[in-house]
């Protein structure tokens, strides 16, 4: 049975200002049956507000309440801690984090999504500095690299196994793979009546297979060949892009 379906946003239904072909109408065909839907991302180089407008920009129709990124995630944990970060975060991230910590308290953490603008050597050595005097380093995902419409592009991964082989430390991950925010996102529906969809084999794929749900793998987006090959077990099961993938999972219910 398959109550609940997570879906992957960039690199699934749309790479960056363009929708993948046929995905539009595919999620309109899935949204129409009795499930549970939700948007998993690790985007972190724009707020949940830009990526729903884009998103709905492009023809998608979704609820931004049924989009769970790991932005959202990362500040959850720090309010809970009640951190005071540096924030790496790219210029449009920066609204999800309003009023959170206080400009003349000590900085006690470190948190890094994908933030170009933030990856120079002076920004790096005040993040390492503080690690350096006890500060947590805190990943909002350590993606390796994801697609853009001129080819692969790094992620925030290379930096922050940077910082922690400079600072000897272990950062911690907040977004996929984290068991943690995918049973999150499934708001107590058991992970067997689950799949999850994306381009990633890693992040997306045997994250949420070692969460406990089915695995779908979409060759689109920051997929290359033989990417099926690099985890085991392998995925549930791969397709061709996010169209396929609803084709299986309607012919299933």
């Amino acid at each position: 049975m398959i109550r609940a379906v997570l879906i992957d946003l960039s690199g699934t239904l749309h790479i960056e200002n363009q929708a993948i072909p046929g995905c539009i109408d595919a999620l309109k065909r899935l949204v129409q049956k009795n499930l549970y839907i939700r948007y998993v991302t690790n985007t972190t180089k724009e707020s949940k507000r830009v990526l729903h407008e884009r998103l709905v920009n492009l023809g998608f129709e979704i609820n931004k309440d049924d989009i769970v990124s790991s932005l959202g995630a990362a500040r959850i944990l720090i309010e809970q801690r009640k951190l005071n970060p540096m924030l790496m975060l790219s210029p449009e991230a920066l609204e999800d984090f309003e009023s959170v910590g206080s400009p003349t308290e000590t900085l006690n953490a470190v948190l890094v999504g994908l933030a170009p603008t933030e990856f120079h050597y002076d920004r790096l050595n005040e993040a390492f500095r503080l690690l350096q005097n006890g500060a947590q380093l805190i990943a909002i995902h350590a993606g390796k690299y994801y697609k853009q419409p001129d080819g692969l592009a790094l992620g925030p991964g290379c930096f922050v196994k940077g910082l922690e082989y400079s600072a000897q430390c272990t950062a911690e991950l907040v977004g996929k793979p984290n068991k943690s925010f995918f049973l999150s996102a499934l708001n107590n529906i058991p992970p067997g009546e689950a799949v999850m969809i994306g381009d990633d084999v890693t992040d997306d794929v045997q994250g949420a297979m070692n969460a406990g749900l089915r695995g779908y793998l979409v060759q689109t987006g920051k997929y290359k060949p033989q990417d099926e090959n690099k985890i085991n077990p392998p995925p549930t099961a791969v397709f061709p892009s996010f169209v396929e993938a609803v084709d299986k999972i309607l012919s299933q219910l």
